[in-house]
């Protein structure tokens, strides 16, 4: 596994307008967020790894839950701003091309890894990995561009594996992974998970009055995002 494909590199160039964006906007803030929260469930007292953690937006509200926070980033950028919005946590810039070293196994209650899959060379083995840090009666929350969308926007075979280049809508310039479903799910599996959910969310109803178009849009086609639960497959 490389670094090449890796979100630290390019999300360190816009962290701090990455956190201006994330903090309301449709996508985040009424799309994924209210999806993987509630797929995690009850949190207090609980240890969860935040995966990817970004600028902290959920390690904050996983915090004010009641939850012990660790978090892992590979943007030095992104984990300053995440220990200045949660003093509590314990966060790590983390290339998930490395071994957990710092973590025990079955250390964790939870794994949450939002919107950064795509980002992994070896997802597989990065998978495997947070596996071993979950206890048994743990499980892995995690979120994902839809495949769907993902081909609609870019075309050719759906059922390619390949690394796309794009830049969004405020010029950022990303490089990520495009995969099909089936993929994602083959993945899980090797790494010793069953999937309990799977979930193909609609954004919240205040998502409306921050962008109604792509609100509307987000109601009727698989564009956006979709998420997994995820539990420790026995004897695995």
């Amino acid at each position: 596994m490389t670094d090449a494909v890796g979100p630290g590199p390019q999300y360190d160039a816009f962290a701090d307008e990455f956190l201006e964006h994330a903090r309301e906007g449709l996508y985040n803030a009424h799309y994924d967020r209210p999806t993987c929260l509630r797929l995690l469930g009850a949190v207090a007292g609980r240890t969860v790894l935040d995966v990817a953690c970004g600028p902290g937006l959920y390690a904050e509200e996983l915090a004010a839950r009641g939850a012990r926070v660790i978090g892992l980033d590979q943007s030095p950028r992104m984990i300053q701003l995440c220990r200045e919005r949660v003093p509590a946590g314990v966060f790590h810039v983390h290339d998930l091309a490395d071994r957990l070293h710092w973590l025990p196994d079955a250390s964790v209650d939870l794994v949450l890894f939002a919107l950064g899959l795509e980002y992994v060379d070896d997802r597989t083995s990065a998978l495997r990995e947070l596996r071993r840090v979950l206890r048994p009666d743990g499980a892995l929350v995690l979120s994902r561009l839809h495949p769907t969308g993902d081909w609609l926007r870019h075309g050719g075979s759906y059922f390619d594996v390949r690394v796309v280049d794009e830049t969004w809508s405020r010029g950022w310039q990303v490089r990520y992974w495009l995969a099909p479903l089936e993929r994602t799910c083959e993945e899980l599996h090797e790494a010793g998970f069953l999937i309990e959910r799977l979930l193909e969310p609609r954004p919240a109803a205040e998502g409306a009055l921050v962008d109604r178009d792509r609100h509307e849009r987000l109601l009727r086609e698989p564009v956006g995002f979709l998420a997994i639960r995820a539990l420790p497959a026995p004897g695995r």
